[in-house]
């Protein structure tokens, strides 16, 4: 939904201006053409010259040029603007946005914006829990602004509570939510993604599990979301966090608990992405308090965890696409092409620990995709975001074939 659009992104004067930047630099990675307003108080925290050369436009701030006389058409701004993003966006200027207060540059060319406006508060517990900005926030939403919630954390004056401005690229995927890209293939069909480890417990306090963040299975969530799918994300220990109107979550911890909730799910599905790291063992006994340091070694009697993919698998019907992922070490492909096979799926996307940038808790991925006639499609290393796009966009290539 980014490429080629126009987003004006306004500035005012808060510390997590320091955000806005990295806000600016997603949008442009993402193919959107922007140009930044900023209110005289946003200097204090963040520079023109960072956001005009991420931005690769000038930055608007003043009215008119005090030495030039020249005026700075607010009008023009406004009406260029596809979409306007304010982050931060203060007490104060939210203070005046509700009343339609226009001291600045940026609050002229809101009260002149016809596109759709999305604001980022980012202010201190008390200021936002005061009535007065729960009235104005309430203003703006009667006046069609959309406010993306500030989160809860620890803030500025060293107080914890909510007042955080969100993260730059949780703003995006909040805007994507409102606005998901029309694809007719995708739309309104059914797909169950697992994604995360599983945790399988030793005694109360220790388990066994694996270094699986979970940030390629939701990512996935969030491509096939934006396509307009209906997704079920099953979801292992994670700290990651979902929030899109598509996307369904059900936090599991064990292999057995994510089992569970897949048989529910898979017979109503028409997509299964299987990217979770489930563990392939668990504890026979589980023991009922901590286990205490006694002796130089410790037997753990391990039994075998329910293979879920192949569950899947022997369950498929064939109108349904199965999706598995293997995480491999050596002889990769060989064992990547085993695998699909054996578990009866249609695809197989196959990640190597030798490829630099591949693997647990990173931003970035470098996957191969291997069909049923073994034929392998390789992708280069990109974030997870842009693989998780990838393979979706291979997926409805490849399904559109052979329908």
């Amino acid at each position: 939904m980014w490429k080629g659009k126009r987003i004006l992104v306004g500035i005012t004067g808060g510390i997590a201006a320091y955000k806005t930047p990295l806000l600016v630099r997603e949008l442009i990675k993402l193919g959107a053409e922007v140009k930044c307003i900023m209110t005289p108080a946003s200097f204090g925290f963040v520079t023109s010259l960072t956001l005009a050369t991420l931005s690769k436009n000038e930055v608007h701030s003043e009215l008119y040029d005090s030495k030039s006389g020249v005026w700075t058409n607010h009008v023009d701004l406004a009406l260029w603007a596809d979409l306007f993003i304010i982050a931060p966006l203060t007490a104060a200027s939210l203070a005046k946005m509700a009343i339609g207060h226009s001291d600045n540059l940026l609050l002229a060319t809101y009260l002149s914006s016809k596109c759709p406006v999305f604001v980022a508060p980012a202010m201190d517990l008390d200021m936002h829990a005061h009535p007065t900005t729960k009235a104005n926030f309430q203003q703006l939403e009667k006046n069609g602004v959309v406010i993306i919630p500030s989160q809860s954390g620890e803030l500025a004056s060293g107080l914890v509570g909510e007042g955080r401005m969100e993260e730059p690229i949780e703003i995006i995927r909040f805007i994507e939510s409102y606005s998901p890209e029309k694809d007719d293939f995708f739309h309104g069909k059914k797909v169950v993604i697992t994604a995360g480890p599983t945790y399988e417990s030793i005694d109360p306090v220790r388990f066994i599990g694996n270094h699986s963040s979970g940030k390629m299975g939701v990512e996935l969530a969030y491509a096939f979301a934006q396509k307009g799918a209906k997704v079920h994300l099953v979801l292992g220990p994670s700290i990651l966090s979902v929030n899109h109107k598509n996307i369904e979550v059900s936090s599991v911890e064990t292999a057995n608990e994510m089992l569970s909730v897949v048989q529910n799910s898979w017979k109503k599905c028409d997509i299964g992405v299987f990217a979770a790291a489930v563990a392939d063992y668990r504890p026979k006994d589980v023991a009922k308090t901590k286990i205490k340091k006694l002796d130089q070694e410790m037997t753990l009697v391990l039994e075998k965890n329910p293979d879920i993919l192949s569950w899947a698998g022997e369950n498929k019907v064939k109108q349904q696409c199965l999706v598995g992922f293997a995480l491999e070490t050596n002889n990769e492909e060989a064992n990547a092409q085993a695998k699909l096979h054996k578990k009866k799926l249609d695809f197989i996307v196959l990640n190597s620990l030798a490829n630099k940038g591949a693997g647990f808790k990173l931003d970035t991925n470098q996957v191969s995709i291997m069909d049923k006639d073994n034929k392998f499609t390789k992708f280069e290393l990109l974030s997870k975001r842009e693989t998780a796009q990838e393979i979706v966009n291979y997926l409805r290539k490849k399904l559109d074939e052979n329908n």
